[in-house]
């Protein structure tokens, strides 16, 4: 489990849209550097991206959120493990990095009694590799892969990306096959 921080596409587009010193680069730069001298602790200006990646089968439960509390992250734990249920995989353990979120109670309680809490070494996001693997495929195949003109546009093509990404994808860390090919279905839900 872990979540990536991500800058929002400004409405209009950014400067991948308009370019680097262009007068809307300028603006969104002076906006945050603003923010900054203020010391204004805001999540305006990035959304949340939490994931959840099974081990085996490199299933992927992902969500866009406003933002990294501790009651964002357990709320949205409950509902990777109910899309983990659903796919018949039974969690045992989950691994996070060390962040506040995940040292919480209402994390704790959220993951419950029965499951495993493993933490990575610190400054050692590799311990977390396959979740920092998804973080990377992400980056390169959704978020920057093309000119998005505003955040909105490039969060309604993520459910797409991530059906993409679990069913029809051949992941070669999987010997070639989608992760919901590994998945051990009775069900038939994920064929």
């Amino acid at each position: 489990v872990d979540i990536k921080k991500q800058g929002r596409v400004p409405d209009g587009g950014g400067w991948r849209v308009h370019g680097r010193g262009s007068t809307q680069d300028r603006a969104a730069g002076s906006a945050r550097d603003k923010e900054a001298r203020r010391g204004a602790v805001s999540s305006r200006g990035y959304c949340y991206l939490h994931h959840a990646v099974d081990d085996h089968t490199r299933l992927a439960y992902s969500e866009i959120l406003n933002d990294e509390r501790k009651e964002t992250a357990a709320a949205f734990w409950q509902r990777a493990r109910a899309f983990f249920a659903a796919a018949n995989i039974e969690v045992r353990a989950v691994m996070t990095d060390n962040g506040a979120c995940y040292r919480s109670h209402d994390f704790a309680r959220a993951l419950g009694p029965d499951v495993k809490h493993r933490r990575t070494r610190p400054y050692r996001p590799q311990t977390n590799g396959k979740v920092e693997r998804f973080n990377r495929t992400l980056a390169a195949e959704w978020a920057y892969a093309q000119t998005y003109t505003s955040e909105s546009n490039r969060a309604a093509s993520y459910p797409a990306w991530l059906h993409f990404y679990n069913h029809h994808r051949p992941h070669t860390g999987i010997e070639g096959l989608t992760p919901a090919q590994r998945v051990h279905n009775v069900t038939g839900n994920y064929s």
